[in-house]
C-alpha cells in the first residue's frame, strides 16, 4: 500500500468545533443555532499549546472535525472569524511539523448520531449547501496543498449509490479547482469496514479512502448518554473479557438477540481481527490505493486497562497491516455526550504513560 509523509500516526480533534447542538435535550428549533457561548468556546478551547502538545507526544498529523452550522451562518454565507481559527490552526501544524486533516464532522441532513427529517442524500438543495462549503474551503486553502480534505464523517441514511454519487459530485467541484488536494473519502454503514466493500474506487491518486471501528459498540460506548441502548443497559463492560454472556446479554437485554456472538467464547482480539477484516480484503484488493483508519476509540469513564488493551489490539492489527491511523479523540467538551478524551481536563496531559506508547505503536 502506498505511504504519505506525516500520516502514519494521528490524533483527532473534535468537541472543539463540532458536536454541537446535537442533545436531544434542546427543542429542535435549537439544534442548529449558534450563540455567543459557542463563539467563546471556538475561541478559546484550543489553543497552540494544545498543538504543541499533540506533536511532543509524538503525532505525525491532526485530524479536526468541524460541523457545517459552525462555518456556515447562513446558506452560502460563511462565519470569517471561523476561518480565521481554522487558518491559525493550520499555521499551528505547520510549526510544529504537523499533516492536516479537515475534516466534516456533521453536515446538515447528515448527524450520525441525531437522525434528522431532511436528508441530506435526499435533497439537492443540502446537497449543494455541502459542495459550497467544500469549494469555499478550496478557496481559503488554495495555496496550500498539503492540508487534506475528508468530505464526511459517518455517512448514514443513504445508499452506497447516493453517497457515492454526492461524493464524485463533490469531488468533481473540488477538481475543478486543485488537482493535487488530497481528499479522503468515506463509505456508508457509519464508515465501519463492513461499508468498505460498497465504496466507489476513483481513478484519482490523490484520493484516500478511510474506515471508523467502534467494535464492539457495547464497549467503547458503556453506559454512554447520547446512544439510549448503552444508557438503558447501562452496565460496565470489560475488555478482553473471559465472560462472553455479558456482551450477549447485552444484545438480549436491549435488542431481544438470543444468539449474540454465538461462535465466540471470549471478547478480545480475535473478534476485532474479523470485524475488521474487511479492510484487509479492501488493501489486498487496491494496492495502490490509501486506506486510512481515520477514527477509533473508546469512552473516556470505561476502565483505563480496559481502554488501553481494547487500543493496543486495535493498533496492532493495524500495524500488522501496515494501515495507517488517526485516534480519536484528544479532549472532548462537556458538550459532547461521548466523551473520548485521550488527555485529563485539567493539565491536559495524556491519561498513561502506557496508552502513550501503545498509540505510537511501541508496545
Amino acid at each position: 500500500m502506498k505511504k504519505l509523509e506525516n500520516f502514519q500516526c494521528g490524533m483527532g480533534i473534535g468537541g472543539w468545533l463540532t458536536n454541537y447542538k446535537r442533545f436531544n435535550v434542546l427543542p429542535k428549533d435549537r439544534r442548529m443555532v449558534i450563540t455567543i457561548g459557542d463563539l467563546e468556546h471556538f475561541r478559546s478551547y484550543i489553543s497552540e499549546k494544545d498543538i504543541e502538545y499533540i506533536a511532543s507526544l509524538g503525532m505525525d498529523h491532526i485530524r479536526l472535525g468541524f460541523d457545517q452550522i459552525v462555518l456556515e451562518e447562513a446558506p452560502y454565507k460563511y462565519r470569517e472569524e471561523i476561518f480565521e481559527i481554522l487558518h491559525n490552526f493550520v499555521d499551528w501544524c505547520k510549526k510544529y511539523r504537523l499533516g492536516t486533516v479537515l475534516n466534516m464532522h456533521k453536515a446538515l441532513g447528515n448527524y450520525c448520531d441525531i437522525l434528522e427529517e431532511r436528508g441530506l442524500m435526499q435533497d439537492e438543495e443540502l446537497q449543494n449547501r455541502f459542495i459550497a462549503v467544500w469549494e469555499k474551503l478550496e478557496d481559503e486553502f488554495s495555496s496550500d496543498d498539503e492540508i487534506m480534505f475528508e468530505l464526511l464523517n459517518e455517512v448514514v441514511n443513504a445508499t452506497p449509490n447516493e453517497w457515492n454519487a454526492l461524493a464524485e459530485k463533490t469531488l468533481n467541484a473540488l477538481r475543478k479547482k486543485n488537482k493535487s488536494r488530497k481528499i479522503i473519502i468515506g463509505c456508508t454503514e457509519w464508515n465501519n469496514p463492513p461499508g468498505l466493500k460498497t465504496q466507489k474506487i476513483w481513478d484519482d491518486e490523490n484520493v484516500i479512502y478511510t474506515f471508523h471501528c467502534y467494535a464492539p459498540h457495547e464497549f467503547t460506548h458503556q453506559r454512554g448518554v447520547l446512544q439510549a441502548l448503552t444508557l438503558y443497559y447501562n452496565r460496565e463492560m470489560p475488555y478482553p473479557c473471559e465472560e462472553i454472556d455479558r456482551y450477549r446479554d447485552y444484545h438480549r437485554v436491549v435488542h431481544g438477540y438470543m444468539n449474540a456472538y454465538s461462535d465466540l467464547k471470549r471478547m478480545d482480539i480475535e473478534f476485532l481481527r474479523n470485524y475488521l477484516s474487511p479492510a484487509k480484503e479492501w488493501i489486498d484488493k487496491n494496492p495502490d490505493k490509501i486506506l486510512w483508519c481515520g477514527e477509533f476509540g473508546t469512552i473516556r469513564h470505561a476502565n483505563i486497562h480496559w481502554r488501553e488493551a481494547w487500543m493496543q489490539d486495535m493498533i496492532s492489527i493495524l500495524k500488522e497491516w501496515d494501515i495507517p491511523y488517526c485516534v480519536w479523540n484528544y479532549l472532548s467538551t462537556p458538550n459532547d455526550g461521548n466523551r473520548f478524551s485521550l488527555v485529563d481536563d485539567d493539565e491536559r496531559k495524556i491519561l498513561s504513560h502506557e496508552l502513550h506508547n501503545i498509540i505510537l505503536g511501541k508496545v
